[in-house]
């Protein structure tokens, strides 16, 4: 069985080892300002991709990337260009209008 220290050990290992970068639940937590159970229960509901080693969830820097909006993925661009293209239809002739003053 492995202890606790053993675990920190294998997760210090595969941050080290890999290419992606990985953050701790906590270390996510304190990176966005929100509680460790509020990233928690991300992660448990599927909102939050994480790999679980252990007791322990590390999330990668891409996925941080995406939550802080840094890169857009291909679905959140197909979003705004929705949104940007309904703006367009309803409001066209204001933006116009705006855009002459």
């Amino acid at each position: 069985m492995l202890t606790c220290k053993s675990w920190v050990n294998i997760i210090i290992e595969v941050k080290a080892m890999t290419n992606e970068k990985y953050v701790t639940i906590p270390e996510l937590a304190k990176l966005l300002g929100v509680s460790r159970i509020a990233i928690y229960n991300r992660v448990k509901k599927g909102q939050i991709p994480a790999t679980k080693i252990g007791r322990t969830y590390l999330i990668t820097d891409q996925t941080i990337a995406n939550i802080l909006g840094k890169e857009v993925t291909g679905r959140g661009k197909k979003r705004i260009d929705a949104a940007v293209h309904k703006t367009v239809r309803e409001y066209g002739e204001v933006l116009k209008q705006l855009g002459k003053e």
